[in-house]
């Protein structure tokens, strides 16, 4: 039997939260209905009467003549926001709802709902000016980790070498599947004013779900299978899914996590002792470079139109301070660190040389995450917590 104590700190039962879910949301449409309702009624008795609105035949608000010309490219984002009418991201979004932008909303913002999980309201907390390009790019350039990665190319190797290769596609596994749970935790926040954002981090789930699947049939392609998950990587996981703010979550993520990923992809001619490993690195490599560009200007962007630019800054300064020292249980994490010194090396007895390729590889991804951060104009170098040679290496 439970003790009181025991009772007081049992977590609700799932049915309680599902009722109490559903009272919430009838009381919610109940305390409207007068606004809602009223909407009903005047259109079943329209229907009733067999009488038309055509209301939506007026003109006079919207933007009737527009005409949008495609590209060599086709129809892209680009192409139809060249209209002022249509292409003009206000500072801030103007309706909390999902008429789209340009739309003919005036004559019904008093009839509207406001949709409160609408709460990114400001463009500088999450546009970057090559937004449009970048989902333009992502639709072009989608893959099939089923058919487009040559599998049956696979070729045997050492068990050591097969060991080194399913312990890092257990790594990626485990930073892919959050890189891809980030987005949607921000996507439904996002109002229509600033669908080109939601749209491209629709395509970067659709990515990392992809490079999830991929490192797990890889894992288990070659006889080995997925190996030992790491606290470490879970705590640096955590600090990015529970980020903040939006912006804070994205440098974390993408400028820094997935830029650390992204150079470690471009290292697969050295790491890859396999054509299907190297094809699988170079595909990853293409998507995981337009998540790096969106968080490099996205960070560009908060930073120089925040409200508050200085005290944004000196923030974002102290957010890095801790974030790049928990990223770093996962840079140095021998889960991460010896499988690559492994395959670099050729062997377990190698590990010694390859740890010397790996030391190398490290100052070239800490250089190319301070380089964002240059172009960002958030300027870490004096600041940086990652220490500038792996440590332990000469």
């Amino acid at each position: 039997m439970l003790s009181s104590l025991e009772r007081v700190q049992a977590p609700p039962r799932p049915a309680d939260l599902e009722e109490e879910a559903f009272e919430a949301w009838n009381a919610s449409f109940e305390l409207n209905r007068d606004v809602w309702g009223e909407v009903l009624e005047e259109n079943l008795d329209r229907l009733a009467r067999g009488s038309y609105s055509l209301h939506w035949t007026n003109t006079e608000f919207a933007h009737w003549g527009t005409r949008t010309k495609p590209s060599p490219r086709g129809m892209t984002f680009t192409d139809i926001n060249r209209s002022k009418a249509y292409g003009t991201i206000p500072d801030r979004a103007q309706a909390r709802n999902l008429s789209p932008r340009g739309s003919v909303r005036a004559p019904y913002e008093d009839r509207m709902p406001v949709i409160e999980e609408y709460t990114l309201l400001d463009k500088y907390e999450l546009w970057a000016d090559n937004v449009v390009t970048l989902y333009e790019e992502a639709k072009a350039r989608q893959w099939n980790s089923t058919t487009d990665i040559p599998w049956a190319e696979l070729e045997p190797v050492s068990e050591e070498l097969e060991l080194a290769a399913c312990q890092l596609a257990t790594f990626l596994t485990e930073v892919e599947f959050v890189a891809g749970d980030f987005p949607a935790r921000w996507i439904y926040k996002i109002p229509a004013d600033y669908y080109e954002v939601k749209n491209f981090l629709t395509s970067q789930m659709m990515d990392e779900a992809r490079h999830t699947e991929v490192f797990r049939k890889r894992a288990l392609a070659g006889g080995g299978g997925l190996l030992h998950a790491s606290p470490a990587f879970e705590w640096t996981m955590k600090s990015v899914l529970e980020s903040p703010t939006h912006s804070s979550g994205t440098y974390l993520l993408n400028v820094l996590g997935e830029g650390f990923v992204l150079s470690i992809f471009r290292a697969g001619e050295f790491l890859a002792k396999t054509h299907t490993d190297r094809e699988i690195f170079r595909r990853c490599m293409q998507d995981e470079a337009r998540h790096v560009a969106y968080g490099t200007l996205e960070l560009k962007a908060y930073l120089e139109n925040h409200p508050e630019p200085e005290a944004a800054m000196e923030r974002m300064h102290r957010f890095a301070d801790l974030g790049e020292n928990i990223m770093l249980t996962s840079f140095v994490d021998p889960c991460a660190l010896e499988p690559m010194a492994v395959l670099m090396g050729g062997s377990i007895k190698d590990i010694d040389e390859g740890m010397d390729g790996v030391g190398f590889l490290w100052t070239t991804l800490r250089e190319e995450y301070l380089q964002r951060c240059d172009r960002a104009g958030f300027d870490r170098r004096d600041r940086c917590q990652i220490p500038e040679n792996l440590p332990g290496s000469c």
